[in-house]
């Protein structure tokens, strides 16, 4: 890699967190609108999150005396910094991802880990009792849905090395192969509930009612965030915001990743075609949060800690296992030799 291209690969790494954090916030403004107005309240300006961001960062960022000062400073920013990174391995509509080919979906189930082990570290580091017990939920919460997450994820992939593709845990390769396709009803019956699971596990990962345990505000007044204040607030927030985007981006990348350019006649690679393919990138990835998030956090009371635990191990978890024997019994009815090319490419 020469210079010219480190120097396009910061450029775009830059207009990238822009992107995550500016879309974030809309999408959190958007969120709080549309949920208000399903429970019969006005609600906020979509521009609400915009004003909140400001005013953490022009308030007094207090350090709790107790605390791990180092700890509990570094503990946003590197949430922040690990949120963004995510975004720059996964493509953003007709747009390439920014570090493609340096990594595949396994380094992205590790990189989502990081953004909630911020947390936890600055809950601990805070030194407060309520920030300790929500930095346990959220090690618990966070050993509970990546059972799930990881079985969409291999299933997906197997799928895809079965057919033969290069790279099957590529995320480009995912995209470029969308789960669907070469399917038959089974098939397609155990992808949507492949779907229905990864829907499932966004909001525990954003921590959202239901599953927002970790923080519940009437229980343990904030818990990992109780102790945050001013700027170091302001940039957990940021940092949720570009994870939330992150989220979408990475449902879309996996189910939803085809363009719209083709289909309205618009010739590929030109400019109206990438503006087209863009808004449309923007438009199901709104979607998908809208069902996600808004309708299930609007839809449920907040679960306890053991109900979470139970929600991803037992009915998720087996329903992602069920998904992956639907495609497997699809392969078998299509007529498809699976067993010799699993054990030559694995």
């Amino acid at each position: 890699m020469n210079g010219m291209d480190i120097l396009m690969a910061v450029i775009g790494s830059v207009l990238v967190m822009l992107f995550g954090i500016f879309f974030g916030l809309v999408f959190k403004g958007i969120d709080r609108v549309l949920s208000a107005r399903m429970q019969a309240r006005i609600g906020p300006r979509v521009r609400q999150p915009f004003w909140d961001v400001g005013k953490l960062f022009s308030k007094e960022n207090i350090i709790p005396e107790n605390a791990v000062k180092w700890m509990f400073s570094s503990a946003p920013v590197l949430g922040l910094a690990s949120s963004a990174v995510m975004l720059l391995y996964l493509p953003l509509g007709p747009l390439a991802p920014v570090l493609q080919g340096h990594g595949d979906i396994i380094l992205m189930l590790y990189l989502l880990v990081i953004p909630s082990l911020a947390m936890v570290t600055g809950g601990f580091a805070s030194g407060s009792p309520y920030a300790a017990v929500g930095a346990q939920r959220e090690m618990v919460m966070m050993m509970s849905y990546e059972f799930p997450l990881a079985a969409v994820v291999v299933s997906i992939a197997w799928k895809l090395n079965v057919f033969g593709i290069a790279n099957p845990f590529s995320i480009t390769s995912i995209a470029s192969n969308p789960i669907w396709m070469n399917s038959g009803i089974l098939g397609i019956i155990g992808s949507a509930i492949l779907l229905v699971v990864l829907i499932i596990v966004t909001p525990a990962e954003l921590s959202k009612i239901p599953f927002d345990a970790p923080e519940a505000e009437t229980e343990i007044v904030g818990g990992l965030l109780a102790e945050y204040s001013g700027r170091n607030l302001g940039i957990f927030y940021l940092a949720d915001a570009v994870k939330t985007i992150v989220m979408g981006a990475l449902l879309v990348a996996i189910f939803f990743p085809w363009g719209i350019a083709g289909i309205v006649g618009l010739a590929a690679g030109s400019v109206g075609a990438i503006a087209a393919d863009i808004a449309f990138f923007l438009l199901k990835l709104f979607l998908v949060l809208f069902v996600s998030v808004t309708v299930i956090r609007t839809s449920f009371a907040r679960l306890k800690i053991d109900q979470i635990v139970y929600t991803y191990w037992a009915p998720l978890t087996i329903a992602a296992l069920f998904g992956l024997v639907l495609i497997i019994w699809d392969l078998n009815l299509l007529g498809i030799e699976w067993y010799p090319q699993v054990l030559g490419g694995w």
